[in-house]
């Protein structure tokens, strides 16, 4: 009976032993993953415990080491890509949330075969006759939207296109619903003029004073920054999406909800059907702006472009931010901010693209894929305009 009691005893002190030895050595399994925040990792670990026995733990370890990697290059790469989309992700955790209307509720690809409707990324390019207005009307009209327009009225610019700008705006830009209209001057004494022109209800004009630049090329590059800087102070609580126009254009049909998006580009009038070879891109490799002539998608006009606010806010500043860094490098892209906002689309590409229906220059002449014609160009009078800069 002795002998048989001292060996249960020493059996139990063995397990003791054996459990406690075991305990600490899953204790610093614990530690050691908590230090790297390997967190599904621990979670795996204590879920599989449970049911471990000895003959698997090799087998398990070299697993969970691997799911340690997998883990820190999953990680690698998600830093990377939040790094390229910092702002993007911050955009669309800051702007006002609107419920998504589906595609297929509102744009009809099919309906203008000729032309073309989709991007390779599936970004609608709306065309007359592509979109149903009553589901849009309908959609929208519930959210009670309110659509902000910047534009810049600078020098001669004021005199020669303002007006008609406005007024045409007035009476065809996002009809029946909120509109604010952000006007930039360089000079305040002006506002008599402005204060003339009649609005229609539910319009709301704000005028800013900005200072003027010695070159037209310095306003086209600054507006950026001017266009930054008040979506930040002031836009961005104001209204849910934003468009930012060139004043010397002209509104001749209704140009609507169907616009609207996160992210929208104008395709360029004179390139939409261009090959990309023949895109007045930035050749330079030394700009910022620069693209290879194997790269890019289409060719969009700097004169027309918009989105959520916080989405333009981004493309202003990355834009600007390029601007600067060519000055430092003593280089000017052709094309000025329209070149940086090539690059920028190339790399963050738009949500919507508008057909050159929505910017369209008379001077190309008739055409059987422009329908109807919601915005075009003023004649382009540079030498009248320019000459004061």
């Amino acid at each position: 009976m002795l002998s048989r009691g001292r060996s249960i005893l020493i059996c139990i002190l063995l397990f003791a032993i054996v459990s406690m030895a075991f305990l600490a050595y899953y204790n610093s399994i614990k530690t050691y993953d908590q230090t790297f925040s390997c967190k599904p990792s621990c979670i795996a670990f204590e879920k599989f415990l449970p049911q471990w026995s000895g003959r698997d733990w090799p087998l398990f370890w070299t697993s969970h080491k691997k799911n340690q990697e997998i883990t820190k290059q999953k990680n690698e790469k998600e830093r990377w890509s939040s790094k390229q989309l910092s702002s993007r992700k911050q955009d669309a955790t800051t702007d006002r949330v609107l419920k998504t209307l589906r595609r297929d509720n509102w744009f009809h690809a099919s309906a203008r075969l000729q032309v073309s409707t989709l991007t390779n990324w599936s970004a609608p390019i709306v065309w007359e006759g592509t979109f149903n207005k009553s589901a849009l009307e309908d959609y929208y009209r519930k959210q009670n939207i309110k659509v902000g327009l910047t534009v810049f009225a600078i020098g001669k610019y004021f005199d020669k296109y303002l007006e008609k700008f406005l007024t045409s705006a007035n009476r065809f830009f996002m009809a029946g619903h909120s509109v604010t209209f952000y006007v930039m001057v360089d000079d305040l004494s002006k506002n008599e003029t402005i204060g003339k022109i009649k609005l229609g209800p539910m319009r709301n004009l704000q005028v800013f004073s900005v200072t003027k630049e010695n070159r037209w090329q310095d306003v086209s590059m600054t507006r950026m920054k001017i266009i930054g800087d008040l979506i930040e102070r002031r836009i961005k609580h104001e209204v849910d999406f934003l468009f930012c126009m060139d004043v010397d254009q002209v509104f001749q049909d209704e140009y609507g909800l169907e616009t609207l998006d996160e992210s929208v580009a104008q395709l360029h009038a004179w390139f939409y059907k261009a090959d990309k070879k023949d895109f007045t891109y930035e050749r330079h490799p030394i700009s910022t702006a620069y693209i290879p002539v194997e790269q890019g998608d289409y060719y969009y006009h700097g004169a027309v472009f918009g989105g959520t606010p916080l989405r333009v806010l981004n493309l202003t500043r990355e834009c600007y931010k390029g601007i600067e860094k060519d000055k430092k490098a003593n280089t000017e892209a052709l094309w000025h901010d329209e070149s940086h906002l090539n690059k920028y689309y190339l790399i963050y590409k738009p949500t919507k693209l508008l057909s050159p229906e929505y910017c369209w220059d008379h001077k190309i002449g008739r055409s059987d894929d422009i329908k109807k014609v919601k915005l075009s160009w003023m004649p382009k009078e540079y030498e009248e305009v320019r000459n004061n800069f």
